[in-house]
């Protein structure tokens, strides 16, 4: 009789709050990882999403091999002891759960023990991943090699969609790598600068948000509320970026911290000028500017590797601060589009290739190994109509 070993964990960020599960499917005899799956709940508590991952990956099992042993290892002391009849079943929530995870398998078939957090990081990483992902889910079943040489499973395509569906979904890190930084890069709101296209760095008149700007805030708004995955909020330090970050924060009720490393580049004499009055005006200084990353706008302003310098400060520092946590940074042009050049080891010019629209949304996740991973550029799906 074949032997699975069952890893499931789950988890809410708010208890209840946004919550997920994941699961695992071992095969007891080689340790060889058989199915992975994960899902995005909603707002539920702990226990709820524990109770979905032990289904989910007894489910799993089940579909493996109906007539196999399953040994169920989990951190979650309460659904161990309770699925084991040692403890009585009491909230109304885990009582239809439990009831129905009894019946995946007869009686006497299934084996519960507890382990350390330490122990379940593979089904930890994937119910991060599922609260992460904000509403996608996913379950893989690794083919056998028959199914890998016939091409009845491509990995690839796998990827592709589950790429596409996730915003910030798994990543190349080993199982136990644990759950990335993953940072949701927010570009402010439309000012009246926005549409004329003029340089407005943090140099200039520091211009507050338009009409249009306001509603593109409340629209991202929305939509973060919608995705269910933010944990914190940072901003700019300039009044379009905090306008925008306040716009989050109240639909959230998540307070802002104010981050200076996060600030637009200053474009010195050239703020408030479009790129043409630039090029009329200070036509070699651009020229350099477009060519040489340490050349600086006219008048002494940053360069894009004195930006990229500070970028990479910032970076670090927040990496540091919120490891394993979903975190929104309202900022600019510039700033969002190092990072991402950062996380691909993309040259300067790079910077001249990428369009970032207003209130657009990207995703770069960041590895505890120094590895980055980007999910998203320039999404701006929520200010359709």
């Amino acid at each position: 009789m074949r032997e699975f070993i069952v890893e499931a964990d789950g988890g809410s960020r708010g208890n209840p709050g946004p919550a997920g599960y994941g699961s695992v499917v071992l095969d007891a005899a080689t340790g060889e990882t058989l199915v992975e799956t994960y899902e995005y709940l909603g707002v539920v508590t702990n226990n709820v999403a524990e109770y979905r991952g032990l289904l989910a990956g007894l489910r799993a099992a089940h579909d493996l091999d109906p007539t196999a042993t399953v040994h169920v290892r989990m951190d979650s002391k309460l659904v161990v002891e309770q699925m084991s009849g040692r403890w009585k079943i009491k909230h109304p929530d885990m009582k239809p759960l439990a009831l129905e995870a009894g019946r995946v398998f007869p009686p006497g078939r299934v084996t519960y023990e507890w382990i350390p957090r330490e122990q379940n990081k593979h089904a930890d990483r994937l119910a991060n991943e599922a609260m992460d992902s904000g509403g996608s889910a996913r379950s893989l079943r690794k083919p056998s090699s028959a199914e890998s040489a016939s091409g009845v499973t491509s990995a690839k395509a796998e990827a592709d969609v589950r790429a596409a569906k996730a915003v910030a979904g798994p990543g190349w890190a080993p199982a136990d790598m644990g759950a990335p930084a993953t940072f949701v890069l927010l570009r402010h709101g439309e000012t009246p600068l926005t549409p004329q296209k003029r340089f407005s760095g943090s140099g200039g008149t520091d211009p507050s948000l338009s009409d249009i700007g306001r509603e593109q805030a409340v629209r991202a708004a929305e939509a973060l509320a919608a995705r269910g995955t933010i944990q914190h909020i940072v901003t700019s330090p300039l009044a379009r970026t905090r306008e925008t970050a306040a716009a989050v924060a109240d639909r959230l009720g998540i307070e802002v911290t104010v981050e200076d490393g996060l600030i637009e580049t200053d474009f010195g004499a050239w703020e408030g000028l479009t790129f043409g009055e630039v090029r009329e005006r200070y036509p070699d200084d651009l020229t350099t500017w477009l060519s040489d990353p340490e050349a600086r706008p006219t008048g002494g302003g940053e360069s894009f590797a004195a930006t990229a310098t500070r970028i990479a400060a910032t970076r670090d520092k927040l990496v540091a601060a919120y490891a394993g946590r979903t975190v929104l940074l309202v900022t600019h042009v510039t700033p969002i589009k190092t990072f991402v050049r950062l996380a691909l080891g993309a040259p300067p010019e790079s910077l001249f290739r990428m369009e970032l629209s207003a209130a657009s949304m990207s995703v770069v996740a960041y590895y505890a190994d120094g590895n980055a991973s980007v999910r998203l550029l320039n999404d701006t799906s929520h200010l359709r109509p």
